[in-house]
């Protein structure tokens, strides 16, 4: 997912010294359904641990990177989602 940091906690650490960091990413793009093209624009919140999340930590806010990772309950009982970062690069690098 294409997305840019627009809010960001500070870096925290588990009680096991794993470091979290915690986000909120803003999409935008156009998508093709049922042939017709459609605005998105959302907001997810997210979250990344150990050295993926010492590294965003130094990343400014609002540059457009590619984000790789997954959807999860964000508690067991939970309803509601948060996307788990696992990875990022730049959107202009491969």
């Amino acid at each position: 997912m294409c997305a840019q940091i627009v809010e960001r906690n500070i870096l925290r650490y588990t009680p096991a010294g794993i470091p979290v960091y915690e986000c909120v990413l803003a999409h935008s793009s156009t998508q093709i359904e049922a042939g017709l093209p459609r605005q998105i624009e959302l907001s997810l919140n997210a979250v990344a641990l150990g050295p993926v999340a010492l590294n965003l930590d130094r990343v400014p806010l609002a540059t457009l990177h590619r984000f790789t990772g997954f959807l999860a309950r964000k508690s067991r009982k939970s309803k509601s989602f948060i996307y788990h970062i696992t990875a990022y690069a730049l959107e202009n690098e491969e």
